[in-house]
């Protein structure tokens, strides 16, 4: 078990460095809660559906990230307004297709 755990936590910290990339491209700085709703809209991405504010926050919540829903929706606004991120009509957000290539790249390491 302690292989599949660090197989995973080699996997986050892949995930992360491209996080990472992302906000520095878009000129942000990096931060745990950018980092975990980034990542939780990465993963509703690449399931193919779109995901709102309580939706993000339910997933935090499930992986014991205690974070409040107006700090979620204050970095989801943050991130509309860099042009990382849009919101639908449905208010559900989806990654911008520039931050989208930006997680899509594989790592150079």
């Amino acid at each position: 078990m302690p292989a599949r755990n660090e197989a995973a936590e080699t996997e986050e910290r892949a995930g992360n460095e491209q996080i990472r990339e992302l906000l520095r491209v878009f000129g942000l700085r990096t931060s745990l809660i950018r980092l975990k709703v980034i990542d939780a809209l990465h993963t509703a991405d690449r399931e193919g559906r779109a995901i709102g504010v309580r939706g993000i926050h339910s997933q935090l919540e499930r992986l014991d990230i205690p974070l409040s829903f107006l700090s979620v929706r204050e970095v989801l606004k943050r991130l509309c307004i860099e042009g990382v991120i849009s919101m639908g009509s449905d208010k559900c957000y989806s990654l911008n297709p520039q931050a989208r290539a930006v997680l899509e790249q594989v790592p150079s390491r």
